[in-house]
């Protein structure tokens, strides 16, 4: 499925098929990497579905899927620049399709958002960044088996370097004044969010 949307939003901007067929080849082969267990193409499955329930509320729908496609193209858990690398890439795609500029800058907005995931003048990106955090407040079956997928890709730390650092990010979220920014993710998450988090805390200060 998420082949054919990336293959229906390219085509709004080029017609040459062995180009998708490579843009796509490219972001697939980064999400099959063997180190990834949460941030993968399920992930972005998972997102999409979410950000389609608020569709008729954002305002430049290709710049959120190209968002989407690209956020976690880069993901490396001991490099800090994630974001920032996955941003260049999305320009770069962007740039090759003679998108405007001002909507490349927003699409790499919403990526640099998702590093802090703070609130945002652009209704767009606070939707974009919701729909990234949303598994937090999902049941809390679901939500085990994304915090057991993380600490799968953080193997390289031992537990008591990994507990501390992911109850001070964890501790992060439950302190902002809302994880969700936009009123929809805020009503259905929110609450839920802060459960799963605490539960999660404790887990790991046992």
């Amino acid at each position: 499925m998420l082949k054919q949307i990336f293959t229906t939003l390219l085509s709004n901007y080029t017609q040459d098929s062995d180009y998708i067929e490579s843009l796509w080849s490219d972001i697939s082969k980064q999400h099959h990497k063997k180190t990834r267990y949460y941030h993968n193409l399920s992930h972005l499955d998972y997102l999409y579905h979410n950000l389609v329930e608020v569709k008729n509320k954002i305002k430049d729908w290709d710049m959120v899927l190209f968002a989407l496609f690209y956020h976690d193209y880069t993901y490396n858990v001991l490099k800090q620049d994630n974001e920032e690398q996955s941003a260049k890439k999305a320009i770069a795609v962007l740039n090759s399709l003679s998108i405007d500029k001002n909507r490349i800058i927003l699409c790499s907005d919403m990526i640099l958002a998702t590093k802090g995931h703070n609130n945002s003048e652009s209704s767009d990106i606070n939707y974009f960044t919701d729909a990234d955090l949303s598994i937090l407040g999902s049941s809390w079956k679901n939500y085990e088996t994304y915090y057991k997928n993380v600490r799968k890709e953080y193997k390289y730390y031992p537990n008591f370097m990994y507990n501390k650092g992911r109850i001070k990010v964890l501790n992060h979220f439950i302190h902002m004044p809302a994880i969700f920014k936009s009123e929809y993710f805020y009503k259905k998450f929110e609450e839920k969010a802060k459960e799963n988090l605490q539960q999660e805390i404790d887990l790991l200060s046992n």
